[in-house]
């Protein structure tokens, strides 16, 4: 067998800095009332979201109906249009 078959592969890895994002559509948004702030802790509290994702983006499948504040790590332009012009504020944290 040759020697590059035999000897272990090592090398640079970007897995362990890869950043993931937990998905929610505008369509389940729908679940706050008119006027609220929407964040992590209250979307963990509603049970859209888990703990295990360090960030949430916003993706604009479905339709908002209500005026909402809502505060995530990214947001798809999509959902950013679709928020603003019902009223609504886009925060990136």
């Amino acid at each position: 067998m040759p020697l590059a078959r035999r000897l272990p592969k090592r090398g640079f890895n970007n897995a362990r800095f890869k950043i993931s994002f937990q998905p929610i559509n505008l369509a389940a948004l729908n679940a706050f009332e008119d006027g609220a702030v929407v964040d992590r802790t209250s979307l963990l509290a509603v049970g859209l979201i888990n703990t295990r994702a360090p960030g949430i983006k916003v993706l604009g499948n479905g339709e908002l109906k209500k005026k909402l504040t809502v505060k995530a790590a990214a947001f798809s332009a999509k959902a950013r249009a679709a928020i603003e012009k019902l009223g609504g504020q886009v925060e990136v944290v």
